[in-house]
């Protein structure tokens, strides 16, 4: 049997259909480590990572009155509206970046907006074929968010304890400043989180019945979790 790695390979060499062959959704709450490990997969594989997150965070930036409500949205820890990341997802899903596959991280988010992307892929005639869960405790979430930190032009993720940069709040790569989200807080993480296993979580029952849930460990070593994906990635 064919497995993703081929098929990317093929998408190289240009004897591939042209059907996408990695169509993934990363679920899991946030700090699971899905952005972290979207970049290591879109290095192995060169599919897209979109980022409902990062996307929305640049939305925040503009001086609208569109961004100014996502940015009060997402400071509050809340959701902003299916509509919105619905249009947003589907414009990006356009785009060339994503020709060879896209890595969903954050989206869809409740089962309204699930269906919605399968009506989308769908009339596409390319479903989803991969859904892998990041299994985190919420207790371990809280210390992972709370030490985080951003290099915003690329995605690259830094932990003050875990995983600290080379030198204090600079980037290994560029040397250019880190950030800290502002809503990287145990009391916007517990509003967050209550989001997440309320609206999110049914979603691990709707994936499975459609026989395309892999659940892993995301507590242990990114390595070891990047391992696993890379073989649910093979299958």
């Amino acid at each position: 049997m064919a497995t993703f790695f081929d098929a990317v390979k093929r998408f190289v060499s240009g004897e591939a259909e042209e059907k996408r062959s990695i169509r993934s959704v990363l679920l899991g709450p946030p700090g699971a480590g899905k952005g972290t490990q979207a970049l290591n997969l879109k290095e192995e594989f060169g599919v897209c990572h979109l980022s409902t997150g990062d996307m929305l965070r640049e939305i925040a930036k503009q001086d609208s009155p569109l961004g100014k409500r996502v940015a009060n949205t997402l400071k509050a820890g809340e959701l902003v509206t299916d509509s919105l990341v619905i249009e947003i997802i589907e414009a990006n899903l356009q785009s060339d970046a994503c020709r060879l596959g896209f890595m969903l991280d954050g989206f869809p988010r409740n089962l309204t907006q699930a269906q919605k992307l399968d009506d989308y892929l769908e009339k596409q005639d390319e479903p989803l074929n991969n859904v892998v869960e990041f299994k985190v405790e919420d207790e371990v979430l809280v210390g992972r968010i709370s030490g985080r930190m951003i290099h915003q032009p690329s995605g690259r993720t830094y932990h003050e304890v875990f995983a600290p940069p080379k030198e204090p709040m600079r980037d290994d790569v560029t040397g250019e400043p880190l950030m800290k989200r502002p809503d990287d807080n145990p009391t916007v993480l517990t509003r967050r989180l209550n989001i997440y296993h309320e609206q999110t979580a049914p979603l691990i029952k709707y994936y499975s019945e459609k026989g395309i849930l892999r659940s892993i460990d995301a507590m242990q070593k990114p390595d070891k979790v990047f391992g696993d994906i890379y073989k649910y990635f093979k299958q």
